[in-house]
């Protein structure tokens, strides 16, 4: 029979050696799999029994302020955004005023001078219509 997989794709096919027992077998492999899948299965369970006992017990599971910490969360996103548009606002005008009128032209000249977004990417379109109704927004 002839092969014709690339020598690539045949050294990929050759058994590797585990690197702590080089010599292992595939029975030895084996019965090593299976013992981690055992024992991953135990230590499941005894979690789930933990958890069982411990509501049982009357704890509280998560974090009871939840509410209040996501609301914190989303007020410090919403701060650090408004932030960021009213330092690039002063750029878009300046961009404005030049007679560039498109959200997208607006984005590309953004791009050409080095700005980068509020996450370090390109500018695009959709971007600067969400910066210019922020500042519109957050000036009322």
């Amino acid at each position: 029979m002839i092969s014709h997989a690339s020598p690539s794709t045949r050294q990929s096919r050759r058994r590797s050696p585990l690197c702590d027992n080089p010599h292992a077998n595939k029975l030895t492999v084996h019965i090593l799999a299976a013992v981690a899948q055992h024992e991953r299965e135990m230590i499941a369970q005894r979690t789930k029994d933990a958890l069982q006992a411990a509501k049982a017990r009357g704890v509280v599971l998560g974090n009871p302020k939840l509410d209040d910490v996501r609301d914190r969360a989303v007020a410090s996103v919403r701060a650090d955004a408004d932030r960021f548009a009213k330092n690039v606002a002063p750029i878009i005008h300046e961009i404005q005023s030049s007679g560039v009128a498109s959200h997208r032209a607006i984005a590309r000249s953004l791009n050409a001078r080095g700005v980068a977004t509020a996450r370090g990417g390109q500018w695009t379109a959709v971007q600067v219509g969400s910066i210019l109704r922020r500042v519109v927004m957050t000036s009322l």
